[in-house]
């Protein structure tokens, strides 16, 4: 089987994460090598995610590396099984690859955090606001690139609507949530939108108030991934060059202490519920 030319960041995140265990055993890509009866050069390609491994593989190998964590060594040996069969594959060569790994991501994780600060979150939006969010782009987007992202957005919104819903956190700025992409109908909808969300058991909407003044992490949106262990969690940040997944330690405590900032500067749920009706019935 040739090696992936372009492979997702799943797989790559699944061989990253079998060469930390392989380094903290003291173990080298050789002597790996051996315990898989394969070439030594199979070793790099399997931890940079250009090649595919087993499940069965994927338990040899952290049993012998001494991992500890069955909770790990099941979710990594789960990510091995995958093998592209998730419905966002279909957009695959027709979006650029790191939007199909959004997708991905929100797919197989067990809670998503979102904080935005100009920008109603994509698993949020209306299809009309979506489509006025993408008419901003520079340069235009061509028509049916349009319709393929805006209809990625939208399949992307069914981890809130399935059989079990992942658990769904925004913290949402004044700001977003006052721009008129579209126009005041649209934008009206828009909230309405929201305010229907945060009624669901699984959704928590809170708003940060122009009021609150400056705040951390100001310039910027993000969202934290939760994976069912720790150590699997990423953070996906937002910019107009495009998507940038984080996953190291250091990293992550840094978002998880934003996001507890953040908090922190919020309205609660039911304050923030009646601010977004203000702000609509105002449009």
């Amino acid at each position: 089987m040739p090696p992936r030319s372009s492979p997702t960041a799943r797989q790559q995140r699944l061989g990253s994460e079998l060469r930390k265990l392989r380094e903290q055993s003291g173990m080298s890509a050789q002597q790996a090598a051996a315990l898989l009866g394969v070439d030594r050069t199979r070793i790099p390609h399997i931890e940079s995610g250009r090649f595919g491994i087993s499940a069965e593989r994927v338990r040899t190998l952290a049993f012998n590396y001494g991992c500890p964590d069955t909770g790990l060594v099941d979710l990594l040996a789960a990510m091995a099984h995958e093998r592209d069969r998730g419905w966002w594959e279909e957009h695959r060569g027709l979006l650029p690859p790191a939007l199909i790994d959004i997708a991905e991501l929100e797919y197989h994780a067990s809670a998503l955090h979102t904080a935005v600060t100009t920008h109603i979150p994509g698993l949020l939006q209306t299809e009309e606001h979506a489509r006025a969010v993408f008419d901003t782009a520079v340069p235009p987007l061509p028509g049916p690139d349009l319709e393929a992202r805006l209809a990625l957005r939208l399949r992307r919104q069914e981890v809130l609507d399935r059989d079990r819903p992942v658990g769904y956190e925004a913290v949402i700025h004044e700001a977003a949530l006052r721009m008129q992409f579209g126009g005041p109908k649209v934008a009206r909808e828009q909230l309405e939108r929201i305010l229907a969300h945060s009624e669901r058991d699984t959704v928590s909407i809170r708003v940060i108030p122009f009021a609150a003044g400056g705040f951390p992490g100001a310039g910027q949106s993000f969202t934290y991934v939760a994976a069912p262990v720790a150590q699997l969690d990423t953070v996906q940040l937002d910019s107009s060059h495009g998507s940038l997944l984080l996953d190291a330690d250091m990293q992550l405590r840094r978002y998880r202490g934003l996001l507890d900032r953040l908090r922190g500067l919020a309205l609660a749920t039911d304050e923030s519920r009646a601010f977004i009706r203000t702000i609509a019935q105002d449009l």
